[in-house]
């Protein structure tokens, strides 16, 4: 099963994938009908029709939306069952999975989710109205195909959208609780969450995922043409995923769901589609500086070393400055990029804080990493705070 979205499907990236299936005589069927930020009915559909065929393997081509979609595919075609049973609790039951998946080979249209290194789907939950998902490690895929050529067509605002959530998947694990701080500890190693918390494992890829995102992102989005932005940033795609794959994403991406699963009416520019969508990663990096001035107290260490992997002067810096020094890198990068000036600019008000925050509340996947605990208060004040970025 070749699952990719009607876009994708009619340029080369596709059809060297199914040219290179056919040359080798490996019969496959093309499933186009991905959904651009996932839901849970377009990943029923993409079950439905996995089930319906069974496949033996899957071969995901497009972005993080392309290749969720094919692990839910794998999964459910290969241990079928009730949709909630193994979502992340406490909206599904949070099943661990029954065995082995088939093989999945992935090959990145974008530089930014990292999926092709994660066990983790991410979609929208229609009836909430945001966004939740599943994580296992066996979700991740067999193989990840990374080629710059399969970049070139990525317009700017897709790639400093996806570039944008490469920095953040990077800082947030990087700055997430310290794995052996994270609680509750659990009887046995299949329990463990996929999210451990920070480590010196994934500090290693999320340290140089940033060196390299913020050397090449500008370029990458500025220039199109330019071949080794392109690749530098899909292996920061990469490493960054290989780091929150371990650790763990914090706020921002919590606070991210309900930006994008509440979008009203903004449509972003560059994306070929035909509906309201805040895209994923403008809608992490919107609350990414509030996000770092409140977690700067936690760990100012690492929030300034952060700073200095995006490129700050930090030499004599004051640790209580350590937050508000990395957000000011941030929000740099945001207006080098031309990202929209926070969550008024794709549509929200203070109206609709009460109701981001209650979204936000059953994210504990990521909630539970976060350097600093969080409530209903502090949640209220981190999206107040981002309504406005500069």
């Amino acid at each position: 099963m070749v699952v990719t979205d009607p876009n994708l499907a009619k340029l080369p990236p596709v059809a060297t994938v199914l040219e290179s299936l056919a040359d080798e005589k490996v019969e496959c069927t093309l499933f186009d009908r991905v959904h651009v930020e996932p839901t849970d009915t377009s990943l029923r559909e993409a079950i439905g029709f996995a089930q319906h065929e069974a496949f033996d393997a899957f071969v995901a081509v497009g972005g993080g939306s392309a290749i969720d979609t094919a692990k839910a595919a794998n999964l459910y075609s290969t241990y079928p069952a009730d949709f909630l049973d193994y979502v992340n609790p406490p909206i599904g039951k949070g099943k661990p999975l029954p065995g082995e998946l088939k093989p999945l080979f992935a090959v990145p249209t974008t530089a930014g989710t990292g999926s092709e290194t994660t066990g983790v789907v991410i979609f929208d939950l229609t009836e909430m109205r945001a966004k939740t998902g599943i994580a296992n490690r066996r979700l991740k895929p067999t193989l990840g195909m990374i080629d710059p050529e399969n970049t070139r067509t990525l317009p700017p605002m897709v790639a400093a959208s996806s570039g944008l959530d490469v920095f953040c998947h990077a800082l947030e694990s990087y700055t997430a609780l310290p794995f052996n701080r994270r609680t509750p500890r659990p009887q046995r190693p299949l329990l463990r969450p996929a999210y451990q918390g920070s480590n010196p494992i994934s500090d290693v890829w999320s340290a140089e995922a940033v060196r390299i995102a913020a050397r090449y992102l500008p370029r990458a989005v500025e220039d199109p043409g330019d071949e080794e932005a392109r690749g530098k940033m899909l292996l920061a795609a990469s490493y960054a995923g290989i780091g929150f794959g371990n650790a763990g994403v914090t706020l921002p991406h919590g606070m991210s769901y309900p930006v994008s699963g509440m979008v009203r009416d903004y449509r972003p520019p560059d994306y070929a589609v035909d509906e309201p969508l805040v895209p994923h990663g403008i809608s992490v990096v919107l609350n990414a500086p509030a996000v770092f001035r409140f977690t700067g107290p936690a760990c100012p260490e690492r929030h300034l070393q952060a700073a200095a992997f995006m490129g700050a002067d930090v030499s004599g810096a004051n640790l209580a400055d350590a937050g508000k020094i990395l957000a000011d890198r941030v929000v740099e990068f945001m207006q080098r990029l031309k990202i929209p000036n926070g969550l008024s600019a794709v549509g929200y008000t203070r109206a609709d804080i009460p109701a981001m925050v209650r979204a936000t509340l059953p994210q504990r996947r990521v909630l539970d990493v976060a350097p600093l605990p969080v409530g209903e208060e502090e949640l209220a004040r981190l999206f107040e705070d981002s309504m406005v970025v500069w």
